[in-house]
């Protein structure tokens, strides 16, 4: 049965090893839902968290072959309710003088926060999980969303 799941990947923080990790993904017919680097705790090392939708076995494998690569330290797969996680997502929404109120309430309810307004559009920051960004897409849909920019899903395991 395929599910989410959530490998945190510790890699050696230099050029190639995301096209390496991706190029893995990709020999292995395995689509990345989300993947999302950063600089880790550890100097001279990066997180990648990668969500991907399939079933125990074919995740096993996959992980079992980015161990091998070099340049990998760590793996961690987790379901994501093992684990806390959130995204970001910049949203840029059509505005006018009658509907910006209630673009704005949507936000607050949202715990958005508005960080550049012009005569024509309102740009919203808002963090929190896929469902909830999700939800407040599709309240701004009716006003015209210009442009989305989506970081994917970040996540540190639950203890």
């Amino acid at each position: 049965m395929n599910h989410k799941h959530l490998l945190s990947v510790l890699v050696e923080n230099h050029p190639g090893i995301l096209a390496k990790v991706a190029g893995l993904f990709s020999r292995r017919g395995f689509n990345i839902d989300s993947l999302a680097v950063g600089l880790s705790e550890q100097p001279g090392l990066s997180r990648m968290t990668i969500v991907v939708d399939g079933d125990d076995r074919m995740v096993d494998q996959v992980a079992k072959q980015l161990d091998k690569l070099i340049d990998v330290v760590h793996i961690d797969d987790f379901l994501p309710t093992q684990a806390v996680q959130r995204e970001l997502i910049l949203i840029k929404v059509k505005s006018t003088p009658e509907n910006r109120p209630e673009i704005i309430q949507i936000a607050e309810i949202f715990r958005a926060k508005i960080i550049d307004v012009s005569h024509e559009s309102l740009t919203t920051e808002i963090t929190g999980t896929s469902d909830k960004l999700d939800a407040f897409i599709s309240l701004l849909e009716p006003f015209g969303i210009i442009k989305i920019a989506r970081t994917g899903a970040i996540s540190l395991e639950r203890n």
